[in-house]
């Protein structure tokens, strides 16, 4: 049975994970350096999971000014972000389920500031009836805290919640909190294994809206 959606932000709404790795491999190429895909993903659907300069550094045997590569990180980073669009099938999807009266909500490790502000911008934050972010005081994924405050938040057993996630970290928390778990993966991580999920899917636009409520509906 299929309750409610709870959406990841980053990287399943909105692709804003391609873009932080091109940045950062264009910093570590002016190091002589190469960014490994298989160490990048770990800082993914979590914070402080993974410093790339502290890397960088090692990598090199340079002492980095962290701070300058940061904001010059962010300043190129935010400009691709907002070349994104929302990644395929998201609108229909949350369109889909809202005709159905699936509950939604967006549970995410980022800020509530960077997740509201997209939403808004993207014209979606109306359809999501919780929200729920690092700012609300709760462990980060891969810890459970934000799938479960946001089931409650949407009056929902958290077995009949449905977890739309791209990354490992997301996956993990979807299944210590007690719920399926759907995995859209970036096309970055599409050949990298994942932990345990119900369903892989390229994008949301794999299957039209209806079919995939459909299946989620009926299988466990």
């Amino acid at each position: 049975m299929l309750r409610a959606l709870i959406f990841d932000f980053d990287g399943l709404i909105l692709d804003t994970e391609t873009p932080d790795f091109v940045v950062l491999s264009e910093q570590y190429r002016r190091f002589g350096a190469e960014l490994r895909l298989e160490r990048w993903m770990h800082g993914l659907g979590t914070t402080g999971g993974y410093d790339p300069y502290a890397e960088l550094e090692a990598l090199t045997g340079a002492t980095l000014n962290h701070e300058a590569l940061r904001r010059e990180h962010r300043e190129r980073y935010i400009a691709l972000c907002e070349q994104q669009p929302l990644r395929p099938g998201v609108r229909d999807v949350i369109l889909a389920a809202h005709t159905r009266g699936v509950r939604l909500a967006v549970a995410s490790s980022a800020s509530r500031e960077w997740v509201e502000g997209w939403l808004e911008r993207h014209a979606i934050r109306a359809y999501f009836d919780c929200v729920r972010t690092r700012s609300d005081g709760l462990r980060v994924k891969p810890a459970p805290d934000l799938f479960l405050s946001a089931a409650a938040c949407l009056d929902v057993a958290p077995e009949l919640c449905v977890v739309l996630e791209d990354s490992p970290n997301g996956i993990r928390a979807a299944a210590a909190a007690g719920m399926r778990c759907v995995a859209v993966p970036v096309a970055l991580l599409d050949t990298l294994p994942l932990p345990p999920h119900l369903l892989r899917l390229r994008s949301l636009a794999d299957l039209p809206a209806n079919a995939l409520l459909d299946r989620l509906a009926t299988e466990q």
